[in-house]
């Protein structure tokens, strides 16, 4: 826990900012203990996923991508969710798109859920290529992935998305 704390405030560089160490790394294990099914170290991974968001290493995200083709739930929807706080800094748009895409025809609610939301986050900063991804896939996207991603658009742009 305090490791996971200290590298989510980072390290200070030579002018004091605090900045992503890139050594040591990190790694985070899921198991039936710690995967937010109310076991006792799921606030561990809350903040390992915080700290992961706010301090991601570019080849992290290869790791997310082989998540999003995992036989879990839980890690399929980290796939996505572990992505919600750098879409909304403009961050990683093409791999968002990619793992979404891998997600797509996913039938679990709670993957389409979390899928959406990186699509929403993501929306923040690149609205018009959220927008238009939805636009080009919304014949075959699931409903509620498709609410989630545009429910911050403007009410033209929900209108357009939602019309079948």
């Amino acid at each position: 826990e305090e490791i996971l704390n200290q590298r989510l405030q980072g390290t200070k560089n030579e002018k004091g900012v605090f900045v992503t160490p890139a050594f040591p790394k990190l790694v985070y294990v899921l198991d039936e203990n710690n995967c937010l099914k109310g076991g006792k170290y799921d606030y561990v991974t809350r903040l390992a996923a915080r700290c992961s968001a706010k301090r991601m290493y570019p080849d992290y995200i290869s790791r997310l991508k082989e998540w999003a083709h995992s036989e879990n739930r839980w890690m399929k929807r980290a796939a996505a969710v572990t992505l919600i706080i750098p879409a909304r800094k403009g961050l990683f748009l093409k791999d968002i798109f990619e793992i979404a895409d891998t997600l797509f025809y996913d039938t679990d609610d709670l993957v389409q859920k979390g899928y959406g939301w990186m699509l929403k986050a993501a929306s923040e900063a690149y609205q018009k290529d959220v927008f238009d991804y939805v636009m080009a896939k919304k014949a075959d996207m699931p409903r509620t992935s498709l609410r989630y991603a545009i429910e911050k658009m403007p009410k033209e742009m929900k209108v357009l998305a939602m019309a079948r």
